[in-house]
């Protein structure tokens, strides 16, 4: 151990967006249940690369002791983060929390006209949701089974509109009851 400078992630302030960890050369950065965690110090160079991406001002350096940073651990992290694992250890980009269109308005997707995109708010997949993202707040929050938007051919026009969406599905996720019960109290 040594005294060095670490990343420290505020939770209460994280919203999951996950620019924190697209802007981590490292790996040393994940979204864990809609937060983003340190999963090793041993990753972290301490640079803070991420400090300015977090809109949250949820990113700090604090100096304290913490493991020495493993140049070669942290390459042999990388190599394995890239391998495809069924969604295990793999970062989307796609993963920022955004609003994608006010409640009641349609997205404009270039589909025809008499058929609309009820879709209000990204992302969806339960493990990577943050149960603090705007668009829960007060919202008829809508569980679903990831087959069936793709199953149900009037799932928008029928379910999804005025709903917010949260897709889970046991074969992908492994978020479990936690984020469910932290969406319950909006």
């Amino acid at each position: 151990m040594a005294l060095r400078n670490i990343v420290k992630i505020d939770e209460e302030k994280c919203n999951g967006c996950g620019l924190c960890v697209t802007a981590c050369a490292e790996g040393a950065i994940k979204i864990i249940n809609g937060k983003a965690k340190l999963v090793s110090e041993t990753y972290c160079d301490g640079l803070g690369a991420c400090l300015g991406h977090c809109p949250e001002d949820a990113i700090t350096i604090e100096q304290r002791e913490a493991s020495e940073f493993d140049e070669e651990a942290t390459k042999q992290h990388l190599v394995e983060e890239k391998k495809p694992s069924g969604g295990v250890g793999f970062v989307c980009p796609g993963m920022m929390a955004q609003e994608l269109k006010e409640k009641g308005q349609s997205a404009e997707t270039g589909i025809p006209a008499d058929i609309h995109s009820e879709l209000s708010h990204w992302p969806v997949q339960l493990k990577l949701v943050s149960p603090h993202a705007p668009y829960f707040a007060n919202a008829d929050l809508l569980l679903v089974a990831d087959c069936v938007p793709f199953a149900m051919g009037d799932f928008h026009s029928r379910l999804l509109k005025d709903h917010s969406i949260v897709v889970g599905c046991p074969k992908l996720d492994d978020a479990g009851f936690f984020t469910l019960r932290s969406l319950r109290r909006y």
